[in-house]
């Protein structure tokens, strides 16, 4: 019987992180999971958001890039596909505050920003998309026509409906929330990992052993997650740390890896929040 080399370092007790990586001092990465401000209609769930240029907006993500500002990050990535070796947001060095009058997305609201507040000379772009020859990192259509053929779009149907309820509610709810309050539950672990368990695991049982739509969707959003994550390493260097913007949904995977990747340090973002959510209450109170 032949033993794989990874097999004989493993039953060898020889696998340890890099002597690199357990001597340098650790890149501390936050990350911020949003909803999308801009409404752009990519996800498969999409939520009605408000005008974030209105003056009560405006004001909240005030706050929220107030709290971000005091962990004083070095780097900022905003999920945005750019070109190595740099990965420079080259419209960024165009960022004056009338930006934020035209253009909502999260990535200008908060990334650009936060970046200027901070004095930073970049902001990074650490997205990956499908180019040529690259396989769609979110294959929800095989997995459509597999359920369909399969005698189970009803319950595809019903996992989608669950998902559309929870993001119809969370927007009726946005008269009474602020933006950091509306983010707590994005970047929550105990409400976002189970809404990633709920959906993305119970997409496992669409499959019969030949096709295997359900694991091949999970692999292939993952890989997504896992080239993000690496080209954060491209970007950043030991004892850094580096604040990361990007919709929810790549919130659970790339907490993962910053926990479990050897020279990264996951930072919690949400007590950020709640003190942003907290001082924006404050000022509600006093105004009364």
């Amino acid at each position: 019987m032949k033993l794989s080399l990874v097999s004989l370092f493993l039953a060898a007790g020889l696998v340890a992180a890099p002597v690199s990586a357990q001597q340098a001092e650790p890149v501390e990465v936050m990350i911020l999971g949003s909803y999308h401000f801009a409404n752009p209609g990519r996800d498969l769930a999409n939520m009605e958001v408000d005008d974030v240029t209105t003056p009560r907006r405006q004001r909240e993500i005030e706050a929220l890039v107030d709290a971000l500002a005091q962990w004083q990050p070095d780097k900022i990535l905003i999920e945005s596909e750019q070109p190595g070796p740099d990965f420079h947001v080259s419209d960024y060095a165009e960022f004056s505050p009338a930006m934020l009058a035209e253009r909502r997305n999260e990535s200008v609201q908060i990334g650009y920003r936060l970046a200027h507040r901070l004095g930073h000379p970049h902001v990074y772009g650490f997205d990956e998309q499908p180019g040529e020859n690259e396989p769609d990192y979110f294959p929800y259509g095989p997995l459509r026509q597999w359920a369909e053929e399969h005698g189970m779009a009803a319950r595809l149907d019903a996992m989608e409906q669950e998902i559309q309820a929870r993001v119809a509610a969370e927007g009726a709810a946005q008269a009474e929330t602020s933006i950091p309050a509306s983010l707590i539950e994005h970047n929550d672990r105990a409400a976002s990992d189970g809404q990633h368990a709920y959906f993305y695991y119970g997409l496992f049982d669409f499959g019969d052993g030949e096709a295997q739509p359900g694991a091949e969707l999970n692999a292939y959003w993952f890989l997504r997650n896992a080239k993000m994550f690496a080209k954060i390493g491209l970007i950043v260097e030991p004892g850094e740390r580096v604040l990361v913007i990007v919709g929810s949904g790549h919130g659970f995977w790339l907490r993962h890896l910053a926990e479990q990747t050897p020279g990264y340090e996951l930072i919690d973002v949400v007590p950020l929040l709640r003190a942003a959510a907290d001082a924006l209450a404050s000022e509600r109170e006093a105004v009364r």
